[in-house]
């Protein structure tokens, strides 16, 4: 019998307005899995990973993590699936008016996992030093750090609550190539290191072929192709081979 996957979608769609983004997603992402999805701008790629999140509701369709329907899920079922996410977010999105050790530690303060503070610093400090930065940097604010430490104290918030899965938003946007792959390096270390599920949206062919176990290309809001990252360059999909190798022609007349 095969295993429950993580995350399944099951015909997901969500249109806002007359903008259908999301035409029936099918998608499933399997314990323990580096998913990377891949696309153009406004093809639904960001859409999918908040519906996933609650953060937007579908309008048709399942979502389905550890096998219990989420996409209707309220309330305390809501809190517990969403103590199973932590989240990498594409501009860091971190709290300037706290310290960056009270940025890591965020989901220890507060909620019912809430731990005394020194304690929740102490696995603040501890994953800091996971990710490359010195216990001197704690106790500075977000604004006294360069772009790449503010990647990495996200990261560092992102594993902080030992997640089962972790999202990735453009993990290396607005990174030098030197920067962006130090990040790689770290995301694919530390999601092996605790065993979590990942799933990444990214434009950043390095980043797909560096933490990708297996690669979905959305496009038109739908998955037009999906396999392991070994199998992406001869897919024999011209959506993803115009994508991955940036032709204007073909199939999609232009990436939005």
């Amino acid at each position: 019998m095969s295993e429950t996957p993580k995350i399944e979608l099951k015909g997901v769609a969500k249109a806002f307005g007359s903008n259908a983004v999301l035409r029936g997603v099918d998608l499933s992402v399997a314990k323990g899995e580096s998913m990377v999805i891949i696309g153009g701008s406004g093809t639904g790629k960001s859409v999918t990973l908040k519906c996933i999140l609650g953060l937007i509701r579908p309008d048709a369709g399942e979502i389905h993590v550890d096998g219990a329907r989420v996409d209707r899920s309220s309330g305390r079922s809501r809190d517990a699936m969403l103590d199973k996410f932590g989240m990498l977010f594409q501009g860091g999105a971190l709290f300037d008016s706290l310290t960056v050790w009270q940025n890591v530690a965020f989901r220890l303060l507060h909620g019912k996992r809430k731990l005394p503070n020194d304690e929740a610093r102490a696995i603040a400090i501890e994953k800091l030093k996971r990710v490359g930065l010195k216990e001197k940097t704690a106790d500075l604010f977000p604004a006294e750090l360069s772009g790449g430490m503010q990647k990495r104290v996200g990261l560092a918030r992102a594993i902080a609550a030992a997640p089962e899965i972790i999202f990735f938003d453009e993990p290396t946007t607005g990174l030098d190539p030197i920067m962006a792959d130090v990040i790689n390096d770290l995301i694919r270390e530390l999601v092996t290191e605790i065993g979590a599920t990942a799933m990444t949206i990214t434009h950043d062919m390095s980043s797909v072929r560096k933490i990708a176990d297996n690669v979905a290309m959305i496009h038109e809001g739908v998955v037009q192709w999906c396999g392991p990252i070994g199998e992406m360059e001869n897919s024999g999909n011209a959506y993803v081979d115009q994508f991955i190798h940036g032709r204007a022609d073909g199939p999609i007349e232009a990436v939005r």
